[in-house]
């Protein structure tokens, strides 16, 4: 794959103004837009920074982090606190994500989305009120693990980091999660199914493959 230098703020313009051209997966009146990436890659600062882009475009956005979709620590921790396995497969609760993002921008869904579910700090729900978002709307979804799921986004971004970029980036305390990392490297393959790329090892130099069908 080849990758070309870009800024973050040429990037997320011109993700913001492909985005603004597209029609939502299922002909629903809004559109789900992913941020793909480890922790260490700060897909949240991607996310926030295409959300601003695309209000400049007079939309109207959310941005849905996944650590808010965090399934209880019964469930997360029931093989330990530091099982890579359990982390991939069952500490994301993509059920509610279906059910409480993703349902509500289908054709003829309320619009009413729930920005967070889970706190696990204090391990309870959270409570957030629901956002009504009117039709047109963008929801912004970033986090770890977001590919092959099958979630109805209409243009995702991986936010690639090599291994040894990865390792650096990552705290030694969260170090035990790389092995899921490389396990969804191998399964998934989410270079190969984003819409767009991204090379993030250094965070100041990003470099993309380019929007979809500009090769």
């Amino acid at each position: 794959m080849r990758l070309e230098a870009i800024t973050w703020e040429r990037l997320t313009g011109e993700l913001a103004r492909y985005g603004d051209g597209l029609f939502a997966d299922g002909g629903g009146p809004r559109l789900a837009l992913g941020i793909d990436g480890a922790p260490a890659a700060r897909t949240g600062e991607a996310a926030e920074r295409l959300a601003a882009e695309l209000r400049l475009l007079g939309r109207s956005v959310l941005v849905v982090p996944t650590e808010g979709f965090l399934r209880p620590a019964s469930l997360r921790f029931e093989y330990g606190k530091q099982d890579a396995d359990a982390y991939l497969d069952g500490w994301f609760d993509t059920g509610a994500l279906w059910r409480e993002v993703f349902g509500p921008l289908e054709a003829g869904g309320s619009g009413r989305v729930l920005p967070d579910l889970w706190d696990p700090v204090t391990d309870r729900a959270t409570r957030s009120p629901y956002h009504a978002l009117p039709e047109g709307g963008v929801v912004v979804v970033h986090g770890p693990f977001l590919l092959g799921h099958w979630f109805p986004f209409a243009c995702t971004v991986h936010l690639r980091l090599s291994p040894g970029a990865l390792r650096r980036r990552t705290a030694e305390s969260e170090r035990w999660t790389l092995p899921a990392f490389a396990r969804y490297e191998d399964e998934v393959a989410p270079t190969e199914r984003a819409h767009v790329v991204v090379r993030a090892d250094d965070p100041a130099h990003p470099a993309w493959s380019g929007l979809p069908g500009s090769g």
